[in-house]
């Protein structure tokens, strides 16, 4: 069960699994159109009347949400006779043990049982509850208690860790539900509200705003856009919703970003509309289904964008088109800079990614390209994303550029995998030098200079030193089986 990764900055992101309640959210029909819930929201919660709002979200959220208790049989083996073993829990390592709850583990002959508790929220009457991948990531059992206290042994319908979703189902109907707002009409400054089971304290509830949206490279997930609050949210609240002040679910509270694991005003929620649609997906297809456009994209910095030509550094620039893939065959080129995708701007490229994994395969959108200066629009019908995915001669060294390139022999690219490829290896890089700083590493393979394709070592400098460093060159460099641009640049 992943408890924890790091973050700049020395914080550690924990993700909120073990001993908490995995929040309920849940809806049926109409889900609000995107500015419905905030124009409801101010028009009938005015500042002066914000505790009343608040009260009524205790009263028609924490009905829907319910905790989540797992169990899981952990084998251990010693080889000294008699000795017990001790698990500590996550808990414990982030608060001592005078501070967290204490669950019995008990032993069997085949080692001991950890239990679990997290908070998920109900989406249908008939009992399919929403909660995160890891509150019942390895579970053998699941129960779900309802705030009425019943309990109900509980099915995971199906997980997706790729995004921390999971759904569960439960043998019950007429069911209370939450409703379920549009994550994309929320801005940042919101009020929201974090509903959950933090150390086990059922139905907890607490107020913050929404601090950031579309947040990524936080390492807890490999598709992110986080929305960012200062709502409390602590061990327990994983699963739980986080609401506008219209009593709409509109995130999955899933990580806070700590240095203790504590509340430290910084916790991350998966964006409803994200989050229902990895549900539904699980629920109608049984497992995610996701688009895959094939291209390998990379952000623009502005040097790279002052080589192609292209004003500021929004959107995705395309460093390889697999070969007969959907945007291959749609016209999509090396050194594309993709601009919008399906009639949405594209600022970054985890956005972009996130916009892809989202469309249904089969489904035909447009994509605006720049390309050599000019604004081009490119359809195309995405497919489905799979889950499958010897001595150098002539070195040069650069000590100019922090780099050192060899010819590529064939026992060198068979043994990297460059047989089918052209280019020159990069046998040594400085870690301080310009090289190093523009992201090249060893064993990456060159393959163009400037837009020119390059096979030795001493083309590749020939080529170098026909160019103004000090202004930058452009490179295309291959790494494994990905190709990416590099602008490389020697400031004075």
């Amino acid at each position: 069960m992943k408890t924890h990764t790091k973050l700049s900055r020395g914080l550690a992101v924990a993700v909120l699994a073990c001993f908490g309640v995995a929040a309920a959210f849940a809806s049926v029909g109409h889900t609000p159109g995107r500015h419905e819930s905030r124009a409801a929201a101010e028009d009938s919660m005015p500042v002066s009347n914000l505790s009343e709002a608040f009260r009524n979200i205790a009263k028609e959220v924490t009905p829907a949400v319910v905790s989540v208790n797992s169990t899981k049989t952990v084998k251990v083996t010693s080889a000294v006779p008699g000795f017990q073993f001790h698990q500590e829990s996550p808990l414990e390592r982030f608060f001592g043990k005078n501070l967290v709850p204490q669950f019995q583990q008990p032993q069997t002959q085949h080692g001991y049982v950890r239990e679990g508790l997290g908070t998920g929220v109900i989406v249908s009457p008939d009992g399919y509850i929403l909660t995160n991948n890891h509150v019942v990531e390895g579970a053998d059992s699941v129960s779900v208690k309802l705030s009425d206290n019943r309990t109900f042994d509980a099915k995971v319908v199906g997980t997706d860790p790729k995004t921390d979703v999971a759904v569960l189902k439960i043998d019950a109907k007429g069911l209370t539900t939450a409703k379920l707002g549009d994550s994309d009409a929320l801005q940042v400054g919101e009020w929201v509200a974090a509903v959950g089971n933090p150390f086990g304290l059922t139905s907890t509830i607490t107020a913050g705003i929404v601090s950031a949206k579309g947040r990524s490279q936080v390492a807890i997930t490999d598709y992110e856009d986080f929305i960012q609050t200062d709502a409390a949210i602590n061990p327990g609240n994983s699963g739980g919703p986080l609401v506008n002040l219209a009593g709409e679910v509109v995130g999955i509270n899933t990580a806070i970003a700590s240095s203790t694991g504590g509340y430290q005003g910084v916790g991350f929620a998966i964006p409803i509309n994200m989050a229902k649609t990895i549900m539904e997906s699980l629920i109608h297809e049984g497992r995610v289904v996701r688009g895959f456009l094939g291209v390998g994209i990379q952000p623009l910095n502005q040097g790279l964008a002052d080589s192609f030509g292209y004003h500021g550094t929004k959107g995705a620039l395309v460093g390889e088109v697999s070969p007969n893939g959907p945007a291959a065959k749609a016209g999509f080129k090396q050194g594309d800079i993709i601009e919008r995708f399906d009639g949405r701007d594209v600022t970054t490229v985890n956005q972009l990614r996130n916009l892809v994994a989202s469309t249904k395969p089969g489904t035909r959108v447009s994509a605006e390209v720049f390309r050599n200066g000019d604004e081009k629009t490119l359809n195309v019908k995405l497919g489905e994303l799979s889950d499958q995915p010897g001595q150098a001669t002539a070195e040069k060294t650069s000590t100019d550029l922090g780099l050192t390139v060899s010819d590529l022999t064939g026992d060198v690219a068979s043994s990297l995998g460059y047989e089918e490829h052209e280019g020159v290896l990069v046998s040594g890089v400085d870690p301080v030098g310009p090289a190093a700083r523009a992201g090249i590493a060893p064993e990456d393979l060159i393959v163009s200079v400037q837009g020119k394709p390059v096979h030795t070592a001493e083309q590749f400098w020939n080529l170098i030193r026909k160019n103004d460093l000090s202004k930058g060159v452009r490179l295309i460099v291959q790494h494994d089986s990905m190709r990416r641009f590099v602008f490389l640049q020697v400031k004075g």
